[in-house]
């Protein structure tokens, strides 16, 4: 088995879903008592949030390349980014940390393409929503890309930090969300990304009348076929 370094902390409740489901799929393919070979950095996440607020991805990209070239050193063959916004300098990580990175948008737009849909809404941080890093990667694939409205994307935004990476999880915020989930297959999407890593603490399956592409969980899957490549 290979070895994979996870870079979390980003927060610390979906770092735990991934630790989780990278096990569980190595246990699943091999059998036995077989667990993933893993690495993992799990950052202080107040100084990223509060860098990224402030629009200073440099000071991001520092803090997550001193952190994978850790893990490269280490012994991992590849890094994953346990989380969609910090993909915002996942080029230049990889580049700096001198091993491949599994990206959490490709992995999600294989298994969306190959499902035969071509129109999707996403739900993620503003940042995710709003800027091109992520939604132009899917672009690239042949996907058309459904954000929410103005509004709806500040509370969003809200409830991801606010509560789910707090493990704070209530009922109102999961009704906001469904309402948003509405409105994005009102507008046409034939599926919805939960494209930050925290969301499918809040909404599953049963909260939406189209399918959920839960991107933790498309992400771990990507870093068990590696691990076992």
């Amino acid at each position: 088995m290979r070895i994979l370094g996870v870079l979390g902390g980003m927060s610390w409740t979906s770092t735990e879903s991934y630790y989780r489901m990278l096990n569980r799929g190595v246990a699943e393919r091999l059998g036995g008592l077989h667990s993933a070979r893993l690495l993992v950095h799990s950052v202080d996440f107040a100084p990223v949030a509060h860098a990224q607020h402030d629009g200073d991805w440099d000071a991001t990209l520092a803090t997550l390349t001193d952190a994978a070239q850790g893990l490269e050193r280490g012994g991992a063959e590849a890094l994953l980014l346990a989380t969609n916004t910090m993909h915002k300098v996942a080029g230049e990580l990889e580049r700096d940390c001198g091993i491949p990175l599994l990206h959490i948008a490709d992995a999600t737009a294989d298994v969306i393409v190959a499902d035969g849909l071509d129109r999707v809404g996403l739900l993620a941080t503003a940042f995710t929503m709003e800027q091109d890093f992520y939604t132009g990667r899917l672009k690239d694939r042949g996907l058309d890309v459904l954000v929410p409205d103005e509004r709806q994307r500040a509370d969003v935004h809200r409830i991801i930090y606010d509560e789910l990476c707090l493990d704070v999880v209530r009922d109102e915020s999961r009704e906001t969300y469904r309402g948003v989930i509405a409105s994005l297959v009102e507008r046409g999407a034939q599926a919805v990304i939960l494209g930050c890593t925290e969301i499918s603490l809040l909404v599953t399956a049963e909260d939406s009348h189209v399918p959920l592409y839960d991107t933790t969980a498309i992400h771990a899957a990507a870093g068990v076929d590696f691990l076992l490549s």
